[in-house]
């Protein structure tokens, strides 16, 4: 049996989100180039909660892709199987901060090298070895990367890794919404932990009652064993069995933007499957994952960027 020396890795998308950061002297909008891409960001999470983490994807020869290589070396994720384009540029969003803190994003990916990721370049022998496997879908929005993911997830299957997803959906990066919906239901079928925010539990239910759309997604996918709902300022959600929990937000002020909120909440979320496992959960300890991941996606909030912000575990623990 192949030793699980990793505990996630993920397959996705690394760009630079450029976040507004005030005014030049002129009256220009200042943009700051920080590192982000949503399944890197849980990663740095799970780095700062003492998990052995390693990132598939592919970014551009140019001087974006070395930092993106450098930001995440730091934050001590394994990118052994970062690919590198010697055409394609690495992806840029521009992120738009809305009052209270939502976004909109402008992307420059036409293409962008992630979306260049090529079934050959992912590593068989390093997905066997880990214990969980988080995919999104922005690599699964062209035809190319949308291979590698389909092969990524059914080696991590092959393996015995649980898979987790987070549909993480962008329209503006997909020429159909309905192609989405369709990639979107995919990853619902294959996944067993699901982290589903809920514009996107709206889009693929039509249902705004959280737990009337997570009903709908639980019989048509009952391979989804923990289903956690994000619905922003107001708190998550989980269900799990015949048990449903709520939690609300932490509301202490201070949100800046929310660029990297889900993310690190998926990611903590993972950290307490990796402890417990996902057999006799109880509604104390779902309680508890939301809490804390709550926690720690407000203090993230408060932070420019992703990457480079999230908190360390004593923080999340002093805030409780």
């Amino acid at each position: 049996m192949v030793e699980k020396d990793f505990d996630v890795i993920a397959l996705g998308e690394l760009l630079i989100d450029f976040t507004e950061n005030g005014l030049s002297g002129q009256g220009n909008a200042l943009f700051e180039a920080n590192p982000g891409g949503a399944p890197c960001n849980v990663l740095a999470m799970l780095k700062k909660l003492g998990r052995s983490c390693a990132f598939v994807g592919k970014v551009g020869d140019d001087m974006f892709g070395q930092l993106l290589r450098r930001t995440a070396e730091d934050a001590g994720i394994c990118m052994d199987y970062l690919a590198v384009d010697r055409e394609a540029r690495t992806t840029l969003a521009f992120v738009k901060t809305l009052p209270g803190g939502d976004r909109d994003f402008s992307f420059y990916r036409s293409p962008g090298a992630d979306m260049m990721l090529t079934e050959e370049e992912v590593p068989e022998e390093a997905v066997a070895r880990c214990r969980i496997f988080h995919f999104g879908t922005l690599s699964m929005t062209h035809e190319g990367v949308r291979r590698a993911t389909c092969r990524a997830v059914d080696m991590a299957k092959k393996s015995g890794a649980l898979l987790s997803f987070d549909p993480n959906l962008r329209p503006p990066l997909w020429k159909d919404l309905e192609e989405a919906r369709r990639q979107i239901s995919w990853g619902l079928g294959k996944c067993g932990i699901l982290k589903i925010a809920d514009n996107e539990l709206e889009f693929m239910t039509g249902e705004t009652d959280f737990d009337r759309g997570a009903a709908i997604l639980r019989e048509k996918y009952p391979n989804i064993r923990l289903l956690n709902v994000t619905a922003g300022p107001e708190g998550s959600y989980a269900y799990y069995g015949d048990k449903r929990v709520f939690v609300p937000a932490c509301r202490l002020g201070g949100v800046i933007e929310t660029t990297g909120a889900g993310d690190t909440f998926c990611a903590c979320v993972l950290h307490f499957v990796l402890d417990r496992g996902l057999e006799g959960l109880t509604e104390e300890e779902l309680t508890a994952m939301l809490r804390f991941a709550n926690t720690a996606a407000y203090l993230v909030t408060t932070r420019k960027g992703a990457i480079r912000s999230m908190p360390e575990r004593e923080q999340v623990e002093a805030l409780l």
